[in-house]
């Protein structure tokens, strides 16, 4: 068997969540993540926005406490990211398999729902964090996404 081979025989999870995390320690989202994403982890590859927040914790979560492989996706580049979300691609990325650059011009909606499209078009389930029950938000579409295409989702509210 190839490495080829064995890739496409991993469980693929697409990871998704708010940018606003302040209101939960970090003792809080380690609990959830190891509640939540922990179970999948074993033997599995995650794709991972390359933003703040979940992006970015669930980066460091699975980073340290998993030996899953870890693909970032960014929209544009990853060098436009936000501080905090260079720093977690910096910090991970001895463990990080890839870092995907998507290439947008443009760093808006579109871009990052093009992003989140393309992690559940190569995903078997998404994980998804969202803060609020707005369905407008990021994390909401990615999940009505997945259910589209006939895929799970888990939902944890946080």
């Amino acid at each position: 068997m190839t490495t080829y081979d064995t890739e496409l025989l991993m469980r693929a999870v697409a990871i998704t969540g708010t940018r606003s995390t302040g209101h939960r320690s970090l003792d809080e989202y380690e609990a959830l993540f190891a509640n939540y994403i922990g179970p999948f982890a074993d033997g599995a590859r995650f794709f991972i926005g390359g933003a703040k927040g979940i992006d970015s914790l669930a980066l460091l979560w699975l980073a340290g406490n998993t030996t899953a492989a870890i693909t970032v996706v960014v929209p544009g580049t990853a060098v436009q990211q936000p501080a905090e979300a260079r720093q977690a691609i910096a910090r991970t990325r001895e463990r990080v398999k890839e870092v995907i650059e998507l290439g947008a011009q443009e760093l808006g909606s579109p871009a990052y729902h093009a992003r989140n499209r393309w992690m559940v078009d190569r995903a078997q389930m998404t994980i998804g964090f969202p803060h609020h029950s707005d369905e407008s938000s990021g994390t909401w579409q990615t999940l009505t996404y997945t259910a589209e295409a006939g895929k799970p989702r888990l939902i944890v509210p946080v």
